[in-house]
């Protein structure tokens, strides 16, 4: 993801947001986290060539404790069977790149979310107030999340990576009928 250091007006860009400019992958989050720059990350992966498409009915960007980040996905996909569909094509087409697909929280963490969401933002301004910075600022952040949330925080984290794995895994489970079918109509055309 991309951190951008308002103070220094620098940017730190993750080498795995480079990577999935270059690499036909797909990644299955719950956004970017809001200690991150949203903005700045999804125009990185627009000029890395990455398609970032939001697992449901709308466009609304997660920021993964919230569902909606206030911007917005290139599209978005309504199903397991959808998103394999694109991976799929992004793969027959040879882009080269990868996608992101972003799951919004689920509905059961959402109030969690909100109240994680607001420790956040309490922690960043305790941070800049503290004069952190740099790699501390990632470890404060992250106990003081802990600490305002009474641990709720840990909670909602981990169902947001069961989310995940689950919604990875139906798309994972859609993509291989996908692959099946398609070697099956080559099969045929040979014969």
């Amino acid at each position: 993801a991309v951190v951008s250091t308002q103070s220094t007006g620098s940017l730190d860009v993750s080498a795995d947001l480079t990577e999935l400019g270059r690499t036909p992958m797909a990644v299955v989050c719950a956004g970017v986290k809001s200690i991150l720059d949203i903005d700045k990350t999804l125009e990185y992966l627009e000029t890395q060539g990455v398609t970032v498409a939001t697992f449901g009915k709308t466009r609304d960007f997660p920021a993964f404790f919230t569902a909606k980040s206030g911007l917005f996905s290139h599209t978005s996909v309504q199903s397991a069977a959808e998103a394999a569909e694109m991976i799929y094509a992004n793969r027959r087409l040879e882009l080269g790149s990868g996608i992101v697909i972003a799951v919004p929280i689920p509905d059961e963490h959402a109030a969690d979310g909100h109240e994680i969401e607001t420790a956040i933002q309490t922690a960043l301004v305790e941070a800049e107030s503290a004069q952190i910075s740099g790699n501390a600022v990632t470890p404060f952040i992250l106990q003081r999340v802990s600490e305002l949330t009474g641990g709720r925080s840990l909670t909602t984290n981990l169902g947001l990576v069961r989310n995940n794995v689950k919604v990875g895994s139906k798309i994972a489970a859609e993509l291989t009928k996908i692959r099946i079918k398609d070697k099956a109509r080559i099969v045929d055309q040979k014969i």
